[in-house]
């Protein structure tokens, strides 16, 4: 199976593309493969509860299912810590969320480990 990174920077001006990398995310993981998510931008708004529980998207179960999904699965989900701290996503937010804060070593260390990219 292979190691698969994603990144994505869907946030709440779009819940269908902020899901998607989740629902593709545990697709991967479903069949064995090892996933690692990387959010920047808008997507780490996605680390706050308030934001993750209230985006609903067209077809598919709410962000907040998906994430959880992701988190019982093994994904390892990132959160960019300069845009984190830029749209006032706190630490306590993303460790909470069962997350990492992703910085540029981590960004290139997912780059390095994975057999494939996709972003979302």
């Amino acid at each position: 199976m292979a190691n698969i990174f994603m990144k994505s920077s869907w946030g709440s001006d779009n819940p269908t593309n902020a899901e998607m990398v989740f629902g593709h995310g545990n697709a991967l993981a479903s069949a064995d493969h090892e996933v690692r998510i990387f959010l920047l931008g808008e997507a780490v708004t996605l680390a706050r509860p308030v934001v993750r529980e209230n985006l609903i998207p067209v077809g598919w179960p709410s962000v907040a299912e998906q994430w959880d999904a992701s988190i019982k699965l093994g994904v390892r989900i990132e959160s960019c810590g300069a845009c984190s701290r830029a749209r006032g996503v706190t630490e306590k937010d993303i460790a909470d969320a069962g997350a990492l804060i992703g910085t540029p070593d981590t960004f290139v260390e997912d780059v390095e480990w994975s057999e494939k990219i996709i972003t979302e």
